[in-house]
C-alpha cells in the first residue's frame, strides 16, 4: 500500500510540536477588561447574566483594577450608569461625571493600567439612543457636538484611549480635530468602525449600562448584519478620519469581517466578544452541556486567528488566569 510523502499528522503527535508550529498565539497582552463603573460607595453588585463582572463603585472599581492588572491583562475598556439622564446626554461630558471621576482615580491608583473609555451617549439620555433626537430621527451632526464634547472630557480627566461607538457619520474626524486643537495630540482613538445593529447586546443593555429603548432600534446608524462590503466602506472612512485602532463588533458571528478588515487594512484590529456571546457560553456551561473553559479559550483563540490583535472580552480575567497557569506549567515542566 502507498502513502502520501506528506504527512501533516507527523507535527500534531504532541504539545510541543503543536506549541512549535502554531499560526498564532492567545496572549494575555492583547486582552482587555471591560469594567462598569456606577455612583455611591461599597457596591459590588455581580450581574446576574454576566457572571464575574460586576456594577462597581469608584471605591471597588480600584481594587478590582489592581486585581486585573495583576492578572496581566493590560488595559480596561470603562462604561459609566450615571446618576441622572436627560435629553443633552450632560452627565456624559460633565467634569465630574462618574466616567471622569473614575478615570482619575485609576489614573491616581492603578497608574501602569491603559484605562480606555467608551464614548457614547446612549447610557446618558432617558430615551436610551446614542444622541439628540428630533421627529424620533437620531440627529447626526448636532449629536457630533455632544460626542465631541464627551471626548474631550475624557481626555481632560486622564483616558489612555478614547473609544467612540456612535457609529455616526464623521465622528472620528470630528473628535481627532478636537483632541488636536486642544493639544491632546497624542492620544488615540479606538473607532466601533464596523459596529453592527446586533440582539447580541441585549444583556450590556439590560444590565450592563441599564438603558433601555424608549422607542425604535438602532439599526439607522449601526450596520445592517447582512452586508459586508459596507463594513469595509465604514472602516476605510474611519481609518481615513484619523482612527489608530479599528474595531469589528461584535466578535465571533463575524469573524468574516474580522479576517476581511485585518486582511484589507493591516492595521492594528480590536474586536468585541460582546455580552451576548459570554451568555450563550455561559448558560451552556451553567447547564452542563459544554466545556466553558476550553469553549472559552477555543473561542478567543479563533478571533485571535482571525486577525484581531486586540480582544476585548467578559472573559478577560478568567482567560488571563488560564494562560498564567498555562505558562506556569510549561516552565515547570521544563526545569
Amino acid at each position: 500500500m502507498s502513502f502520501p510523502i506528506q504527512r501533516l499528522r507527523r507535527l500534531r503527535q504532541s504539545q510541543s510540536f503543536r506549541d512549535l508550529v502554531c499560526e498564532s498565539n492567545l496572549s494575555v497582552k492583547g486582552l482587555i477588561q471591560p469594567l462598569f463603573v456606577v455612583p455611591g460607595q461599597g457596591i459590588r453588585k455581580e450581574m446576574p447574566s454576566l457572571a464575574d463582572n460586576y456594577h462597581l463603585s469608584v471605591d471597588n472599581l480600584i481594587e478590582e483594577a489592581k486585581h486585573i492588572r495583576d492578572l496581566g491583562v493590560p488595559a480596561v475598556l470603562l462604561f459609566g450608569i450615571p446618576e441622572s439622564k436627560d435629553e443633552a446626554a450632560s452627565s456624559a461630558y460633565a467634569s465630574n461625571g462618574i466616567v471622569q471621576q473614575a478615570v482619575r482615580a485609576l489614573k491616581k491608583h492603578v497608574p501602569e493600567l491603559l484605562v480606555i473609555t467608551d464614548v457614547c451617549l446612549c447610557e446618558y439620555t432617558p430615551h436610551g439612543h446614542c444622541g439628540v433626537i428630533r421627529d424620533g430621527y437620531l440627529v447626526n451632526d448636532a449629536s457630533l457636538e455632544l460626542l465631541i464634547r464627551t471626548t474631550l472630557s475624557h481626555a481632560e480627566a486622564g483616558s489612555d484611549m478614547v473609544a467612540p461607538a456612535a457609529m455616526l457619520d464623521g465622528q472620528i474626524r470630528g473628535m481627532r480635530e478636537a483632541l488636536d486643537e486642544n493639544g491632546f495630540i497624542n492620544l488615540p482613538i479606538m473607532a466601533y468602525a464596523a459596529k453592527y445593529a446586533s440582539k447580541l447586546y441585549d444583556p450590556f443593555f439590560k444590565e450592563g449600562t441599564q438603558t433601555k429603548l424608549s422607542f425604535g432600534d438602532k439599526r439607522t446608524h449601526q450596520m445592517d448584519v447582512r452586508n459586508s462590503n459596507e463594513a469595509m466602506r465604514e472602516i476605510a472612512l474611519d481609518v481615513e478620519e484619523g482612527a489608530d485602532i479599528i474595531m469589528v463588533k461584535p466578535a465571533l458571528f463575524y469573524l468574516d469581517i474580522v479576517c476581511r478588515a485585518k486582511q484589507e487594512f493591516e492595521m492594528p484590529l480590536a474586536v468585541y466578544n460582546v455580552s451576548g456571546e459570554y451568555v450563550m457560553i455561559d448558560a451552556a456551561a451553567k447547564a452542563g452541556r459544554l466545556d466553558r473553559d476550553a469553549v472559552m479559550m477555543e473561542a478567543l483563540s479563533c478571533l485571535r486567528r482571525a486577525g484581531a490583535n486586540l480582544i476585548i472580552t467578559y472573559y478577560a480575567k478568567r482567560a488571563a488566569a488560564l494562560l498564567s497557569k498555562a505558562q506556569t506549567l510549561t516552565v515547570t515542566a521544563a526545569q
